[in-house]
């Protein structure tokens, strides 16, 4: 059995990303791969990776150029509003999200990643 459904969200310019994609290709792993310069996530895909990684917080980058050059280092957004932000601006998300269904991972987790393939191994 092999892993399904894999999505990695992310843009061509973020080496973390380009890692995820290069850690599941070597591994044989189908994936399909999101530009977030080109498509944001759904309010309803959002909503599901958050709450498979403890919220909504999780997701925004509070480290990123963008989240400093937008202003929002002082106005600290919270709950609703850090929804309402990342739907209308997907580069605000930390990358790489990847999803499927053994679950989600923002920014680089090849640990997460080798546990979910040993888990389809022994299945």
């Amino acid at each position: 059995m092999s892993l399904q459904g894999v999505q990695i969200f992310g843009t061509k310019k973020c080496p973390d990303t380009r890692r995820a994609e290069r850690f599941f290709k070597e591994r044989n792993v189908p994936f399909q791969a999101v530009d977030l310069a080109r498509k944001g996530m759904s309010p309803g895909e959002l909503r599901a990776v958050a709450g498979r990684l403890g919220g909504m917080d999780k997701l925004i980058d509070r480290e990123g150029k963008r989240y400093v050059d937008k202003g929002l280092k002082f106005a600290a957004p919270t709950g609703p509003r850090i929804e309402r932000l990342l739907a209308e601006d997907p580069l605000l998300l930390r990358t790489p999200i990847v999803r499927c269904s053994a679950g989600a991972t923002v920014g680089l987790a090849l640990d997460a990643w080798d546990t979910w393939l040993a888990a389809t191994r022994l299945e």
